[in-house]
Formats: structure tokens, sequence, C-alpha cells
């Protein structure tokens, strides 16, 4: 189904300008939809003048529809459908003609101009399935008297207001509660809705002939709503916007959208809709949210503990392999230790990846014991990873590098000579990491241009603790593959390692 702006593009003259203001209609045509109970078209005219486009649908949700299907992208030549162009070329709203027949459903149709900066952009189609229509009461009445202020502030300019859209996402619709005021303030007409709102704020009487800002007034302290200017402006129906405000146990949004059918404001229609349940599950996402943060600070901070431990355990032991087997593990608890960390410090149970993988290339290299400087370089983004493969990728990547980094480069010992099978200290060694996204995968590759794999290594014989770790994390937790051997370009043998997961 093709877009408005790719409707305007393609078969209009329209201005960007003209395009926003019909944009800030379609915004806020349903309320004209729900109060007319009858479905809406926006229709362009071909810029050859051949004819108009469907550019927009609103189905009523207060009346069936008239329309089965979907119409958006259909072209009706110029005479097909004598309402709209008369519409266009008399640039006023046209209600003549008799019913059309759609689908065995009679359907009243009235055609209106949408008017921008003096001048006719487009014609919205109006159209009513008679089957549902009855004897009106007065709710039906007030809906039907507010769609057609609606419907000339259209044909003349003044609806939408411009610059105006709903500021909140929990908008009131019609349905929610309305009400109708004069130019004074005072209520022509609540529904029942609406009454039943003001009902749970604390209000049992009518609404009928009250001043709406003074009831309300009453109701709600003043820390709990706005300033009082637009409080007073809102409700007094004097501006097109929205406002929340609430008592100790009820939050209600009013939307104020003042009627100028004919230039002068003669009231407004206020819709009312009671958002204390909203608002409450908002108030538990919230604390939610801050619950788990906090969760993984102790994580975070109870991992560091144990690292500390193992750290001074390590320091205490005399046994070389044993004192190794320590450090590693501080190196794997640290690694999980930094993911935890950054979900401490983000809003949702996704993170930024490639801040933590930077960390983990700057600790590996930072802790390690060979004979000349090893830096690695990441290329490629990781970008946003859910918390379960970020711990998991963590771990693999740290022991991925931990093993260029220790079996890949000559190491020192303790005392800062070289090691007997490694005498000759190097100058650097270079470690690249490679991210590439493919279709739903993440792609890693580290390649170094250390001393390579010894002769006749098979990963699926390697009985190397690390090594261990990263298949079971990557076959059995991230359900992806791991790839292992010589790199194949560069002038030193170098290894290459390729981590293959789903990232979806």
């Amino acid at each position: 189904m093709p877009s408005l702006s790719e409707l305007v593009r393609s078969h209009t003259d329209l201005t960007a300008d003209d395009q926003a203001w019909l944009q800030l209609l379609m915004a806020d045509w349903q309320i004209i939809a729900d109060l007319s109970f009858a479905d809406l078209v926006l229709w362009l005219p071909d810029r050859e003048g051949r004819g108009f486009w469907a550019a927009g649908q609103m189905r009523p949700t207060t009346a069936p529809t008239a329309y089965v299907d979907d119409i958006v992208g259909t072209f009706v030549p110029a005479g097909r459908r004598p309402l709209l162009d008369a519409a266009w070329h008399q640039q006023r709203l046209v209600r003549e003609g008799d019913p059309e027949w759609r689908d065995d459903v009679p359907v009243r149709v009235e055609t209106i101009p949408v008017r921008h900066d003096g001048r006719v952009i487009a014609v919205v189609a109006r159209s009513t399935n008679l089957l549902g229509v009855r004897t009106p009461s007065r709710l039906e009445l007030s809906y039907l008297q507010s769609a057609a202020d609606l419907t000339q502030m259209i044909a003349l300019g003044h609806f939408p207001a411009p610059g105006q859209r709903s500021d909140h996402a929990d908008t009131p619709r019609v349905g929610d509660g309305f009400v109708r005021v004069d130019r004074e303030g005072h209520v022509v007409y609540a529904s029942p809705n609406a009454q039943s709102v003001f009902t749970r704020l604390g209000f049992s009487a009518d609404l009928s002939d009250t001043r709406l800002v003074d009831v309300t007034r009453e109701l709600v302290p003043p820390r709990r709503r706005p300033d009082e200017e637009t409080f007073s402006a809102v409700l007094g129906g004097r501006v097109h916007r929205d406002l929340e405000f609430a008592t100790e146990g009820v939050a209600i949004i009013a939307r104020c959208i003042p009627l100028r059918p004919s230039g002068e404001r003669i009231g407004a229609l206020v819709l009312v809709r009671d958002v204390t349940d909203l608002r409450r599950r908002d108030r538990e996402l919230i604390t939610k949210d801050a619950t788990i943060r906090e969760i993984h600070h102790r994580v975070k901070n109870n991992l560091q503990t144990v690292a500390a431990l193992l750290r001074l355990q390590a320091r205490r032991i005399d046994n070389a392999e044993a004192k190794g087997a320590l450090e590693e593990a501080v190196r794997r608890v640290g690694s999980i230790a930094i993911v935890h960390e950054t979900l401490s410090q983000a809003v949702e149970e996704d993170v930024e990846f490639d801040e933590i993988a930077d960390r983990l290339c700057q600790m590996v290299t930072e802790v390690s014991a060979t004979a000349g400087p090893v830096r690695v370089r990441r290329t490629g983004s990781f970008g946003r990873l859910p918390s379960e493969t970020a711990t998991a990728l963590a771990m693999v990547i740290t022991e991925i590098l931990q093993n260029a980094v220790e079996h890949g480069y000559p190491q020192v010992e303790a005392d800062g000579g070289a090691t007997e099978d490694s005498p000759a200290p190097v100058v650097d060694g270079h470690i690249s990491l490679t991210v590439r996204p493919l279709g739903g995968r993440l792609r890693v590759t580290i390649d170094d241009d250390g001393r390579g794999l010894p002769e006749g290594f098979d990963l699926d014989g390697s009985t190397n603790l690390g090594l261990s770790i990263v298949r079971t994390l990557v076959e059995s937790e991230l359900g992806g593959a791991l790839e292992m051997g010589r790199r194949p370009d560069g002038d030193g043998p170098g290894t290459r390692v390729v981590v293959d997961v789903p990232v979806d």
C-alpha cells in the first residue's frame, strides 16, 4: 500500500507544506470519522487533471464501515464520482445526490474540500453506511453536530490546528468521553462515559450547565495539575491541545478542540479519558526497570568481589599452574561483570555491545604477560544485543583473545625474562576483531599475527579449557558455529577464529 508521501510525489503537484497539512489532518481524522459514524477517504488531485488518487482511509469505531476493502492507492477518473469533482471545482461541501450502493449496502456520500493557505489542495469523501442509521439519540445528535462543525472548519482551512498534534500517546477518543462546551466553557452535553470519568474524580452531579473548568478545579488539587493558564485554556475550550491532571487515585487526560465552523469560536469539543490503570502500569514498569538495573548492579559487585577473592588466593599460591588457573578464572568472572555493569546503566535489557567488546580487548591486553605490546583493533559494529547473547559472547571473545595473546606471542616470566621456548622478545603484536552483520546473523572474525597453531592441531580433539568453554558457549548457548585455522593472508603464520551466531 503506497504512503501519502509516495502518492504526493508520484501523482500530484502538492508542496511539502501541503503534505504536512494533510498529515496533520490524517493524524486527527479518527475523531471526525467517529463523530460522523462514517468512513473518510482522502482524495488527491492528479497533477494532469485526470482524476483523483485515494491517499488515506479511516473507518469509524462507532458505526459499520461503508468500505469492505482498502482503497488507498486507487485512482478515480474525472467524471466517475461527480461529488468529488463538484467539491474540487466549486470549493464547497457537497451533500447532494442519491445514496450509492456498494456490496448491497446503501451509502450516503458527502465531499469536503480541504483548504490550506487559501486554496483547496484535496477532497475528503465521507461515506455513511445507511444500514447502521437509526433514530438518533441526544448523544448521536451531539456527535453529528460536532462532526458538521469540524468538516466546515476543514473546508475553511481552520482544521487541523497549525502545528498541533496530540501530546500524549494515550490521547482520548470519542468513545472514551465526549463533552461539548459553549463559548463560555459551560457544558452543553456530556456523554455517559464522560460523566463516569468525572464521577471517578468525585463529581456525582450532572455535568450539564456546569462550567467544566470550575468543576475540575474543585476536584483536582493544584499540585496535581499544570499551570493555571493552561488548565483554564484547555478545559475552557480555548486552545487545541492535550492536558493531563490527577487526584490522589485517578489520572485523566483531556483533549480540547475549539470549534470555529464560521471563523469565530462557538465552543469546543473536549474528550476525556481515564488513564488511571495505564499510569499504574507505567509506574510498575518503571519500578521493575529500576529493580532489574539494581539487580545487575549487585551482580556486578558480587562478581567483582569474587574476582578479588580469587586474585588474593592466586597471590598466596606458589604453584605456577594453579596460579595461572586462578588468574584465568579472574579474567572470566571479570568479562561477565563488564556485561552486568553495562546492563545496570541501561534502560532496556538490550545493550550496545561495542563498548563491552572494546573494554574486553583492553582488559585482555592490559593483563597480558607478552614480551612486547599486543594491540587489538575492532572493525565494524555489533549493535544492540540481548543481555543473554551479550553475556555469552563476552565470554567467547575474552577466551579467544586470551588464547591469541597467551599462545600466539612470546611470554615473559615473573622475573622479567623471556620463556625458554621464546627467548627473543618481539617488538609488538596485532590482533584484529572484525564484525559483520549478515542477514540476521553476526559474523565475528579474530585474526592475529602470532606464531600460529601447532602442527596437527584439531579443534574437535583439543583439551584446552578455554577452547572447550568457547565451543560450548558458541554451539550450545548461542546456537552458532565456530571455525579455527591458519590466517589466510599476511606474512606471518597467524591464526584466524570465526564465530557465526544468530542475533534475531
